[in-house]
């Protein structure tokens, strides 16, 4: 893949997060601390959901693929971040960054369309309550993450084919602190403007179509969760709504500030802060958002540890059994 342009550039050298000595130690710390974070948070909900069988549902099944994404595609970007503060040249191989670029287009790519297959599971849950098990079957949640991860892998592909066309013939310092689209074009001295194309519709449809895709389904979710009579019913799910649309909202968000700008902008600095987001911190806070504020997730722990029995369920003589199937699979939090 690298042959191609190995004539004109053999390396590129990172100009990182911040160029002002007195801050690579404490961001070195900083992001030291949030990749060990996000390593812990996501390798033990892994770990979790895997040998806890009250967890086995669609619904642990792609958090279990959300924190698996998040942990590779913060390993493709925050090591190398780290050398970065610590040493005077953050030298990067072309073939090492084109890789790089590679796998973090794969795993980007990938959690956009998780987070909208989630989106759907929820619906159906609160939706379709009746039909949940046969929609959400696990044929059907095993082919939703067969499409998502194919949907990253043709992304990356196509990307970074093109890039790997390019020809990088003058500076050879990214303006960034990984190897990324726009950083790298507007370093090339060949065109760009098939890139620049193909970046607008490849990444318009992967960002535009989940976003959609995700309001339209916490509309109906809303619309549903409204019909709630109980206060504390209500409370619990808008809770639960509001954690998600918030991780969904900064994701898609830092991505959409990032990258549909004109590559030539000189606004570089700003969208390395944006990038921050979707690069570590988003990775480091899902397992939060979407697991450790569970009442599954916390009984299953307390198994693990030892930590006595689980507590006594609330007696739910009395209410309709239709609701309480539709609470317990959506928000058993």
């Amino acid at each position: 893949m690298a042959a191609l342009n190995l004539s004109s550039v053999a390396d590129f050298i990172l100009e990182g997060l911040t160029s002002r000595p007195e801050l690579q130690l404490p961001l070195f710390f900083l992001f030291l601390g949030i990749y060990v974070v996000t390593v812990v948070g996501n390798l033990g909900m892994i770990l979790l959901i895997a040998t806890s069988s009250p967890l086995h549902s669609p619904m642990y099944y792609f958090l279990s693929h959300l924190s698996f994404i998040d942990l590779c595609y913060s390993s493709v970007i925050t090591p190398k971040m780290l050398v970065n503060f610590v040493s005077e040249k953050n030298v990067i191989s072309f073939l090492e960054c084109m890789t790089q670029l590679y796998f973090f287009l794969v795993f980007v790519i990938a959690e956009g369309y998780l987070l909208t297959a989630m989106a759907y599971d929820r619906y159906v849950a609160i939706c379709s309550p009746l039909l949940y098990s046969a929609v959400m079957s696990h044929r059907a949640c095993s082919v939703m993450m067969a499409v998502v991860y194919s949907l990253g892998l043709f992304g990356a592909t196509v990307h970074t084919t093109r890039m790997t066309m390019l020809s990088f013939c003058g500076s050879h310092v990214i303006s960034h602190y990984f190897c990324d689209i726009l950083p790298l074009l507007t370093l090339s001295c060949s065109s760009t403007r098939i890139n620049e194309t193909l970046l607008f519709i490849i990444g318009g449809v992967n960002t535009l179509a989940p976003t959609l895709a995700v309001l339209v389904s916490y509309a109906f979710i809303l619309s549903s969760i409204l019909r709630i009579r109980s206060t504390e019913g209500r409370s619990k799910a808008f809770g639960t709504c509001s954690s998600h649309l918030m991780a969904v909202g900064i994701f898609f968000g830092s991505i959409t500030f990032m990258y549909f700008k004109p590559p030539s902008s000189d606004s570089m600095e700003q969208e390395k802060v944006s990038s921050v987001f979707y690069t570590t911190v988003i990775p480091m806070l899902n397992p939060l958002i979407y697991s450790l504020r569970n009442k599954d997730v916390k009984t299953a722990l307390r198994k693990v540890a030892g930590g006595g029995n689980p507590p006594n369920r609330q007696s739910t003589r009395g209410q309709a059994p239709g609701r309480l199937f539709l609470m317990k699979c959506a928000f058993p939090v």
